[in-house]
């Protein structure tokens, strides 16, 4: 089964799922060694490797550990279109649909989209929007945008259909990496509500209590990055969490 028909079946079902994300940036070899140990145990659903900006050459050597040691699928999180890996199992296609920077709405997936047509790897059409997360985030700066309010439950509705009306299969509300806030619960719920494609949350995420609140609000698949990478034992916690539901 594709990942995509796997993401929407669950989601159709209501069953709920959870992505570790990976920056290759953020982890030696024992720390990435660890954390895809502690997920097999956990039953974790999908890693997702990528960062909005990687000042290492580690990419490929961490989508290739993950491959090697593990069953669970490595989705490319990329943020930018040098990050692609032909091991990977898949790659969402993210278009900044919240942001008016035409290089990330299309010009970036112009550049990559010969080497995806070369490849095996799926490609998940994917809206990607930023929220804003009580503070400059990596990602906000990277893509010179300005994320939705984290209290415009209309705006972000909207721009969360309009990508689905574009025929993304996907929608990603992010609050970026190292979020002071995760994005609302009403937030969630209102894009649920007026949507019918899977919806991923990120950001800001660092309990398991959060990502339960989250799932419970819509989410159908909750992402937890930095709160791992500074503690891998959450990971146990948060799958049991989310698969609880």
């Amino acid at each position: 089964m594709h990942l995509y028909n796997k993401i929407k079946s669950k989601s159709d079902s209501n069953t709920k799922q959870f992505a570790v994300l990976i920056d290759p940036d953020s982890y030696s070899e024992n720390s990435l060694k660890e954390v895809v140990s502690i997920s097999e145990k956990s039953l974790v659903d999908y890693f997702f490797v990528g960062g909005s900006l990687l000042t290492t050459t580690k990419f490929h050597e961490t989508v290739a550990f993950i491959k090697s040691n593990s069953s669970i699928p490595a989705i490319i999180f990329p943020g930018s279109s040098i990050q692609i890996d032909y091991s990977a199992d898949a790659i969402l296609f993210l278009s900044l649909i919240s942001g008016r920077n035409p290089d990330l709405l299309i010009g970036q997936h112009v550049q990559a989209a010969p080497l995806l047509k070369a490849s095996s790897l799926e490609v998940i059409s994917t809206g990607y929007i930023l929220i804003d997360s009580g503070r400059s985030t990596t990602a906000s700066y990277i893509s010179n945008t300005t994320p939705i309010p984290h209290d415009k439950d209309d705006i972000a509705v909207c721009t969360a259909l309009a990508g689905q009306y574009l025929g993304q299969k996907l929608i990603y509300l992010d609050g970026g990496s190292g979020a002071d806030n995760a994005i609302s619960t009403s937030m969630i719920s209102s894009i649920k509500n007026a949507i019918d494609i899977p919806i991923i949350i990120g950001g800001g995420i660092n309990t398991a209590k959060a990502a339960k609140k989250a799932s419970l609000a819509g989410a159908d698949i909750v992402v937890v990055g930095n709160t791992i990478e500074k503690n891998p034992s959450v990971i146990k916690e948060i799958s049991e969490a989310i698969h609880s539901i």
